[in-house]
């Protein structure tokens, strides 16, 4: 098993450093460490008295063609005590397009800097609480940021080398300077090489991408709502997921330095990422799951299951790339949009947090490793655990359309039935708006629900919706969602908070200075009572139904299969609740509507939905027999619409 191979890995290096480490337990560790082997780093430093230095790593890029290799600016903090030979220290790292243009975390926290440079406010709370525990923290601006030379474009190789050369430099592989244009270099000989990324969003994503380069010295990364494919940021098999792409996302991060400078870079992203949603080679080189063989660092992967601007669908292709090349891992799910967990689960987080950074950067043998592998909120603040994930005896599950007694208002089931069903696509309404009036004739979509459940019905995993539909256009965009229907209270994604609410009481994560405090504001779940909750989605340009990398224009009155990949999620549809398959057209705010607005007639004979089921097609049967009253047809209370859907991955309102 992969946690079984990481054991090995571990207790071959504790074995290495045994003796060296034997002789400075005593006065590196806390007193009880003395005494055993350590299970926590304690907070024994001076976070007041800590090393601030900044040092430019070169990357061996010339992106913005100035004729001077690249250098990234990296702004360090690490304990002062332990700046003594024979003492070398882990890094965690937190590599970002942020620190200058936007912020950092819910309280938008920038960068700041003292006469000579040195850093003086570190965005979040890494640095304050894990300095004084004998950690190094290293805050990296990437190309084109901030202080940075360089070219940011998003995604790619200027953008992943920035970080990995800071990788590679603090183990003796790389070369950096004491300023950006001088020539006095600077080695890290304060550090033993052991790095562990961290960071939310476009910072995940970079943690995703250094690790599918295999860069050795990289042991664990912590990505928050991050991108492991840029195609699936901005696209769904053709279906553009924005009105602008990738170029608009450069601009906006780009230091003034760099938008005079890349002006041809800015031409190559647009030239390699066209609006058409074909798969280009621009994408390819963005594309991480490809790379997850290379992949040598543990992964504790973080994702809002209602995250509406880095959706879901990057979870899964990810983490079972990650599973099939036994990678260990871990991960939690939370009810959240676009949220760090250190706002939606504060304490839980930072204890888990220190735990992983404990055992993977320093070895200790805490436990960690041996728990489960899941957290998932089934509810506001209401967690369960799952020893692995997906839970042992999921299986695949195909669930068919019917007709009902009502056009558009159908049944799922497990036996395949003849019969079609006729929506038109109308690019006002959303996946609410279907949902609302599911068990109601409307022209916008075509609804199939299963009887009140008799039973729990757990779905976890990815799903896949295979759809043969006829347009009366050239072009057309679907959409499938899975829903609950069932009352419940969940964590409100769709309002600005996306399930949070930022109160005014602070509470503190390591001690302070004066230009950096570890005290931040509280958050509690912001929460709706719903009629049904909209929990897996999956959108498509018909177009793409040859190839998923090129689309084609259609022959109006000719049928075509489709397959659509639903956004990886853990739900649990309760007892006396209903699961409903939906099929639409644009779904407004999440896809573009299509050139022209198509009629599409559903085959549903061949149009069908795999689920991961626990319990696969027994349970299911199990949870659809016997008899429990079908609530009357009325209109169903949700969410709000979806917000326009958010271009900056790593921003929400």
């Amino acid at each position: 098993m992969p946690i079984r191979a990481r054991r090995m890995r571990f207790t071959t290096w504790r074995s290495l450093a045994t003796a060296a480490t034997a002789a400075l337990m005593a006065t590196l560790l806390t007193p009880v460490a003395a005494h055993g082997a350590p299970r926590e780093s304690a907070p024994i430093y001076s976070y007041d008295n800590a090393i601030r230095e900044s040092v430019w790593v070169d990357t061996g890029l010339d992106g913005d063609s100035d004729g001077k290799s690249d250098r990234v600016a990296v702004d360090i903090v690490r304990p002062r005590e332990l700046a003594v030979p024979g003492r070398k220290v882990p890094v965690i790292m937190d590599a970002s397009p942020y620190y200058s243009c936007c912020g950092r975390g819910n309280e938008s926290q920038r960068k700041t800097y003292d006469a000579n440079g040195d850093v003086v406010q570190m965005p979040l709370f890494y640095d304050n609480y894990f300095v004084p525990r004998g950690y190094a923290f290293v805050g990296v601006d990437l190309a084109g940021t901030n202080r940075s030379d360089g070219c940011v474009d998003v995604g790619g190789r200027s953008d992943i080398q920035s970080a990995k050369a800071v990788v590679d430099w603090l183990n003796g592989r790389a070369k950096a300077y004491t300023s950006r244009t001088g020539t006095a270099t600077s080695k890290a000989g304060w550090t033993n090489g052991r790095t562990g990324m961290i960071g939310k969003s476009w910072d995940g994503t970079i943690a995703n991408g250094v690790a599918a380069t295999g860069v050795r010295g990289l042991e664990t990364i912590v990505p928050i709502s991050a991108i492991s494919s840029w195609y699936d940021y901005y696209f769904s098999e053709g279906a553009p997921l924005y009105d602008s792409g990738p170029d608009w996302l450069s601009d906006y991060v780009d230091s003034p330095d760099a938008r005079a400078k890349c002006a041809a870079v800015q031409q190559k992203i647009v030239d390699g990422a066209p609006r058409t949603g074909d798969w280009t080679p621009f994408w390819s080189e963005r594309d991480y799951v490809k790379d997850a063989d290379k992949v040598r660092a543990s992964v504790f992967l973080i994702h809002g299951a209602q995250d509406l601007n880095v959706r879901t669908q990057h979870v899964g292709p990810w983490w079972d790339a990650l599973a099939e090349n036994g990678v260990d891992r871990k991960i939690w799910i939370s009810q959240t949009g676009h949220v760090d967990p250190f706002d939606f689960r504060r304490a839980e987080w930072v204890d888990t947090l220190h735990r992983w950074f404990d055992h993977e950067l320093l070895g200790y043998d805490n436990g960690i490793d041996d728990e489960p592998m899941a957290d998932i909120e089934r509810h506001p603040d209401q967690w369960v655990t799952s020893r692995v994930w997906p839970p042992r005896g999921t299986d695949t599950t195909t669930l068919r359309p019917a007709k009902g007694s009502a056009a558009g208002v159908g049944t799922l089931g497990l036996d395949r039935r003849s019969g079609t069903e006729t929506f038109t696509d109308d690019p006002r309404l959303s996946e609410t708006d279907w949902a609302a009036y599911v068990d109601q004739p409307t022209p916008d979509k075509a609804g199939f629900v299963t009887k009140p459940l008799t039973r729990d019905l757990r779905l976890s995993g990815s799903s896949k919706v295979t759809i043969t539909a006829t347009p009366t256009t050239s072009t057309a965009h679907l959409s499938a969602v899975l829903v609950d229907l069932g009352p419940d209270t969940i964590r409100d994604y769709a309002a600005a908070g996306e399930g949070i609410t930022t109160l005014t009481d602070r509470t503190c994560w390591g001690p302070s200075t004066t230009g950096d405090s570890s005290c931040f504001r509280e958050t509690r779940s912001k929460n709706a009572d719903v009629d049904y909750t909209v929990f897996s989605r999956g959108w498509a340009d018909l177009g793409n139904h040859a190839f998923i990398t090129k689309g084609v224009p259609l022959t109006p009155g000719r049928a075509y299969t489709i397959t659509l990949d639903l956004a990886a999620t853990d739900h649990v549809v309760p007892e006396g609740h209903r699961l409903a398959l939906i099929v639409a057209g644009t779904d407004r705010d999440l896809i573009d509507p299509p050139s022209t607005t198509p009629t599409l007639t559903l085959d549903l004979a061949r149009t069908s939905a795999r689920v991961p089921l626990v319990g696969g097609a027994r349970a299911f049967a199990k949870a659809t027999t016997g008899s429990v009253a079908t609530p009357d047809a009325s209109v169903l209370d949700g969410v709000r619409d979806p917000r326009a859907a958010l271009r900056i991955p790593g921003e929400s309102s």
